[in-house]
């Protein structure tokens, strides 16, 4: 199992824009086969900070899914909004 977090901090006066930009993605990327979770989460704390966690079935699911057309669409117009994006690769204990 693949599991990813990511968290992307936005540009200031970018927030709204980044917002729609990530909600994009999400209902695409959970019909995608080998999708166990795909979550999209917001900070209460920093406004702008977003937070994916999603799990894949293998390491195939999840190639398949960074090379999806809505996952390149997603990346290519969140970068004029984006300041950082972090990525974790987890493991559960």
């Amino acid at each position: 199992m693949i599991i990813i977090q990511a968290v992307l901090t936005v540009k200031e006066g970018h927030e709204a824009a980044l917002r729609e930009v990530v909600q994009d993605v999400v209902a695409p990327s959970r019909q995608e086969s080998g999708c166990i979770l795909y979550a999209l989460h917001e900070s209460t704390e920093n406004e702008g900070t977003f937070v994916f966690y999603e799990k894949w079935v293998d390491q195939e699911a999840f190639e398949a899914h960074v090379n999806s057309e809505h996952y390149l669409a997603y990346r290519e117009k969140s970068a004029a909004h984006t300041l950082s994006r972090v990525v974790h690769r987890l493991k559960e204990l």
